[in-house]
């Protein structure tokens, strides 16, 4: 479900605290931009002071003496100028880029903290597009607000002062226009808001659905999907493309008010200023000081007004990710949670209820107590609740009802991390990370050594292909495990549960994928790697879980079986009939089998 946006206009909170996390630097930039706007400000007056003497046509050497003189100041005055500037920028880039590596990682830490039904509404490429638009807002805006709005402030403020010592009037026809030129700009950037939140909004929705597309290409492939998607993405560029329009559209007639305002003080001015040199209250230095403050005034708020272009669509930006960013994680540790100690590894579900929707509950009143050590299967129909039970033990949802305790600490009361340290999981379809398989199967346990990480690979059985490959273990595996064969992913998986080696095990039908030969091989593999631990197997191919100590039959969220092998067969029930369905397949195929050998 999309995260409602409501924060267009704002600043984010997290953006003050980067700008601020080292006063000294914040400090420099400040003092820097101060002095490069207060040396633009006096260089004008030592320059009226010059067209006031050449005005004169004295061309006395005392005269030419005084003008070189004035001329050493202008220079100085504006080598201070630019070692401020060259100061307070050099300042500037380096908060600014401490800041977008610290809002890079903080955002990575939030997103990842984030529950698994979180990440089963959202598209990978919006998410990812969100977070790089968040921290290049932030250079954005810090370099407006400090590199534009304050110097802009300053110039202004001190030409307005400037001017008005000289002729009051003209001081306070520049000081008004001024203040009315703010307020048209952000009265005008104000209604200008949405279409740009819109924009941001159509443009992050066409990068997922790009990068949706682009993880799905072998489905798109194989359903000869190309067209249909080609429609469906033109669609999406089609709303991008008409915000973007219609935000470009609406900027155009701001700059439109804006020039014609600057053509207004312009002219007016310049007429006052006439009006005032006839009365002999003005000099030619006067108007060379009015002109140079009245440019300088043009460009800054010219300036102004191009960068609240790009100053509110950095908000827009930001106000993505910033929803996401506001949005409390939905599975949180308790205030002084601790770290689970596993001692026997005995769990025990009490009348545990769980639901998305309270109309439909997917486990009601559901207990189950498995002693340390026990291996157990979850068998059922499809959405009968075999997977939420394992997803409850793991905290990737949070029980509505009832408790979930492992040796006797209730699992919302340890921290997320150390409980799932103690839980090895090896699921049906098992996505690797875009790094070498070196990488893939220590990431079970990130200290261990390349010797038990090639242990690990040969007790899974994937040792032998792995060392067929050209870069053998530093051989990258594409994105999401793309380059491997779904058995060989299943395999690095297992490698990595067996390297974790933890004292609970969950295998979401971890032989699904391998062949008869391989399942085999892995069949003896996990039963060394079940030895004295608490294991529980989702299974659909009943073949498998035989041998398990107990095995659970659930059936619309509520267990309705609970017994041996045996025992279950023995009963006329769900598992005798699932027993009985697939048996008769195994039959048939061992029958098939027999008779092409035959043949």
């Amino acid at each position: 479900m999309e995260q409602k946006i409501k924060r267009d206009g704002y600043i984010p909170l997290a953006y003050f605290k980067e700008a601020l996390r080292s006063p000294l630097l914040f400090a420099i930039v400040t003092i820097g931009y101060i002095g490069m706007q207060i040396a633009q400000l006096i260089a004008p007056l030592y320059l009226r002071q010059i067209f006031n003497v050449l005005a004169s046509r004295d061309t006395s050497s005392s005269t030419l003496q005084s003008i070189l003189h004035i001329v050493v100041i202008i220079g100085v005055i504006y080598l201070i100028q630019w070692l401020s500037g060259r100061i307070g920028a050099l300042a500037q880039m380096k908060i600014e880029n401490r800041g977008m590596a610290n809002l890079y990682r903080s955002s990575f830490e939030h997103l990842l903290r984030h529950s698994h039904e979180f990440f089963a509404t959202q598209f990978a490429g919006t998410l990812t597009r969100r977070v790089g638009k968040y921290t290049q807002a932030f250079e954005t805006i810090f370099d407006t607000i400090i590199s534009s709005f304050l110097p802009t402030a300053i110039f202004v403020v001190g030409a307005t002062v400037i001017l008005y010592i000289h002729n009051p009037v003209l001081g306070i026809i520049l000081g008004l226009w001024s203040v009315v030129f703010i307020i048209v700009q952000i009265f005008l950037s104000r209604l200008h808001r949405p279409r740009r939140l819109l924009r941001s909004e159509n443009d992050s929705k066409m990068t997922g659905a790009l990068a949706d597309a682009i993880s799905n290409h072998n489905t798109i492939t194989l359903f000869a999907g190309v067209v249909d998607e080609r429609t469906r993405f033109s669609g999406f560029v089609e709303r991008w493309s008409k915000a973007q329009w219609n935000a470009w559209f609406f900027m155009s007639m701001i700059w439109g008010v804006q020039s014609f305002l600057m053509l207004s003080i312009n002219i007016g001015l310049l007429y006052g200023a006439i009006i005032f040199w006839q009365r002999g209250e003005l000099t030619i230095g006067d108007f060379i000081v009015i002109q140079t403050y009245l440019v300088g005034a043009f460009a800054s708020l010219g300036s102004i007004s191009f960068q609240l272009r790009g100053f509110y669509d950095a908000l827009a930006d930001a106000a993505e990710m910033s929803a996401i960013l506001d949005q409390a994680h939905e599975i949180k540790d308790v205030r002084g949670a601790g770290n689970i100690h596993i001692t026997s590894g005995n769990i025990v579900f009490s009348d545990v209820g769980f639901y998305f929707n309270e109309k439909n509950p997917v486990l009601k009143h559901f207990t189950l107590d498995v002693p340390g050590g026990q291996k157990i299967a979850l068998v059922g129909h499809s959405g009968a609740g075999k997977s939420t039970v394992t997803k409850l033990l793991l905290r990737l949802f949070d029980v509505r009802s009832g408790t979930l305790v492992i040796d006797g600490q209730n699992i919302l009361n340890v921290t997320q991390e150390s409980l799932r340290r103690a839980i090895g999981f090896v699921p049906q379809e098992p996505i690797l990370f875009h790094r070498s398989l070196m990488e893939n199967i220590r990431y079970g346990r990130r200290n261990a050594t390349d010797t038990e990480v090639y242990e690990a690979a040969r007790k899974a059985h994937c040792h032998e292909f792995i060392q067929n490959l050209p870069e053998k273990y530093e051989t990258f595996v594409g994105e999401r495990g793309i380059k491997l064969s779904g058995g060989e992913r299943q395999r690095i998986a297992i490698a990595r549960a067996i390297l974790k080696n933890a004292p609970i095990l969950v295998l979401d039908e971890a032989t699904s994928s391998l062949d008869s030969e391989s399942e085999s091989l892995i069949q003896d593999s996990l039963k060394i790697l079940m030895e004295g631990k608490t294991v529980l197997v989702i299974a659909h191919r009943l073949s498998t879980i035989m041998n398990m100590d107990r095995i659970i039959v659930i059936d619309g969220g509520t267990i309705v079986a609970d017994g041996t092998h045996e025992e279950l067969l023995a009963k006329d029930g769900l598992y005798q009939k699932l027993w009985s369905i697939q048996a008769g397949g195994f039959i048939k195929d061992e029958d098939e089998e027999e008779d092409e050998l035959q043949s």
